[in-house]
């Protein structure tokens, strides 16, 4: 298993980086590696809202669509990523927002996972930390256009 976690602290508010991540809609636009993105569905939860979605992953050879379900709590500023269907045997993620009294937000990011083909698992081990700095700094200057 792959697993990744990490924390910071933004000049932005709780709202306005929960709203950035739950707009899977938009993550083509400028987020490394993300071909395309699509929500199948949307529906009420209780306390929440469940999201269907597929994203196209592409690097170099390597092109997959993966399906996850995100659950998205706004009064909390939590967000839950399940894998679906795809390229993994599992994969989990976790956003949590709050604001800091002296101003912007602390943003933490959970990921865990595991590809089925044991040949990606060996070479996402090799990239992976590098991989997941490059996707928090891509929010951090989405962030910087929208908010900044």
């Amino acid at each position: 298993m792959t697993t990744h976690a990490e924390t910071r602290k933004l000049p932005y508010t709780a709202d306005q980086m929960y709203a950035l991540v739950a707009d899977v809609e938009s993550y083509p636009q400028f987020l490394p590696w993300c071909a395309a993105a699509r929500i199948r569905q949307t529906r009420p939860i209780d306390g929440g809202k469940l999201m269907e979605a597929d994203l196209v992953i592409s690097f170099r050879v390597f092109r997959e669509k993966f399906g996850s379900k995100v659950t998205l709590w706004e009064t909390e500023k939590k967000i839950d990523t399940e894998y679906v269907d795809g390229p993994f045997k599992h994969m989990v993620s976790n956003w949590t927002f709050r604001d800091l009294d002296e101003g912007g937000c602390e943003v933490h990011f959970h990921v865990d996972f595991e590809f089925k083909n044991r040949l990606l698992q060996s070479a996402a081990g090799m990239f992976f930390y590098d991989a997941m700095q490059r996707i928090v700094r891509a929010f951090e200057r989405r962030a910087a256009e929208l908010y900044g």
